[in-house]
């Protein structure tokens, strides 16, 4: 049963941007009015040492800090705006509690803070912002006005990369096509796919009868309202035979779909939201956990610390590199060691001209990428890194169905090892073009 807020009143904007309670809309406020293009939120991200979180959570409490924990909310699905007045929201499958700016400092603590050698944090890391695509967020806070505008409802937060058109092939799109996927006999049956995302179209008639666990970890319906989420879920789960002369968009079609909303419907959130999702996914053993979204930050050993979670408990996080164009390095979550990184190809499969390079593990279909979008368009051709990483989640799925070996880091390596080579440098494509099994 989940836990009850323990706070009374609603905080004043300046406690807010303290708290671990703070929408994302009040953050990216504050941030605003700090000015500078910084992307940090104003709070903290403590990561604790392997077996030392529970220790961390005691230490935390006899600092005074007021904690949250994740384990007192069914399966996990806590949001950092539902903690009431807490200081301090722990994610306990990843060792990972995001603190209140203000909490920190009342207490002394800092990112200067002089560690304890056999202390349980391994260390503090300001939060930062995240989008659904680099593009925005390499915009800076320019941007990040327009996306508090649209959270607010001054305007619909859907846009899309790159006009509608039609899918090239009909039968199924070109990406499926180059990733092997029409003569494949898998399917993804009794696979757990992960999408952390937008949310998604819960109504799309395209997923009547299959089986979608949702979760919001922004403060808004699961229901999509920008498109990013839907049409990701239907690269990486869609149907084998949508209606009419609609072509084949979706992989794992027989796959167990976990929507977790950790972006609003502007595409914009937290590295706690993200955070939050990814333990959610991790409790509830996703297999496949697919992340299209990013942040223009350093390797940060809280997203590293999740994925070597994930791969300790047969999961496998899939997240997509950027689009920032050759110039560009490959973001967070992406960056880290324990996080599948995600090139985008076009159809003649050279790399896009958007996608970033750098630490890139594989490379798959991701310009003019045909899925599913929210009603009443219902489908929708757009371009990204993003659109390339549930390709290769999707194709995660048929090849965990086909061996029940085939998890964690045994899944990374078959996608590795299988993938087609390409006559590119692995800082660009990586091992080369997912295939499925």
């Amino acid at each position: 049963m989940a836990t009850k807020r323990t706070g009374t009143s609603a905080p004043s904007k300046a406690k807010m941007e303290s708290t671990a309670a703070s929408t994302t809309e009040q953050l990216l406020l504050a941030a605003l009015e700090r000015g500078g293009e910084s992307l940090e939120t104003g709070r903290y991200l403590i990561t604790y040492r392997e077996e030392a979180t529970d220790q961390g959570l005691k230490s935390l409490k006899a600092q005074g800090f007021r904690v949250a924990d994740a384990r007192d909310f069914d399966e996990q699905a806590v949001t950092p705006e539902n903690v009431g007045d807490a200081d301090a929201l722990l994610f306990p499958e990843i060792g990972v509690a995001v603190v209140g700016g203000a909490a920190m400092q009342e207490r002394g603590m800092s990112l200067q803070s002089e560690l304890e050698t056999d202390g349980p944090i391994q260390i503090i890391e300001p939060e930062y912002f995240v989008f659904s695509d680099s593009s925005e967020y390499l915009r800076g806070f320019a941007s990040a006005a327009n996306t508090i505008a649209k959270d607010l409802g001054m305007e619909r937060g859907a846009v899309a990369e790159e006009e509608d058109m039609e899918a090239a092939v009909l039968g199924a799109t070109w990406g499926l096509v180059r990733c092997k996927v029409p003569p494949s006999v898998r399917s993804g049956l009794r696979i757990k796919v992960a999408v952390l995302d937008t949310g998604m179209d819960l109504g799309h008639p395209d997923f009547a009868g299959r089986l979608v666990t949702s979760q919001t970890f922004v403060g808004q319906p699961v229901q999509d309202l920008h498109g990013h989420g839907t049409h990701c879920i239907g690269t990486a789960c869609g149907p084998l035979a949508p209606p009419s002369t609609t072509p084949r968009y979706g992989i794992a079609h027989r796959a167990r779909i976990f929507a977790g909303k950790v972006l609003t419907n502007s595409g914009s959130g937290t590295g706690a939201g993200v955070l939050a999702g990814m333990n959610w996914a991790i409790a509830n053993r996703c297999e496949v956990i697919s992340m299209s979204l990013g942040s223009q930050s350093p390797v940060q050993a809280a997203y590293t610390n999740a994925g070597a979670a994930a791969l300790r408990n047969g999961c496998l996080i899939i997240a997509a590199a950027g689009n920032a164009g050759p110039t560009g390095t490959t973001g967070a979550p992406a960056n880290s060691p324990t996080i599948m990184s995600v090139a985008s190809l076009d159809p003649t499969l050279a790399p896009s001209s958007f996608s970033n390079r750098g630490k890139i593990e594989i490379a798959a279909p991701g310009r003019d990428v045909f899925s599913s979008w929210p009603r009443p368009t219902r489908y929708r051709t757009i371009s990204g890194t993003s659109m390339a990483t549930p390709h290769v989640a999707g194709c995660a799925a048929l090849w965990a169905q086909s061996s029940s070996t085939l998890r964690g880091t045994a899944l990374w390596r078959q996608l590795q090892s299988s993938a087609r080579r390409l006559p590119f440098p692995a800082s660009s494509v990586g091992s080369g073009l997912v295939q499925a099994p």
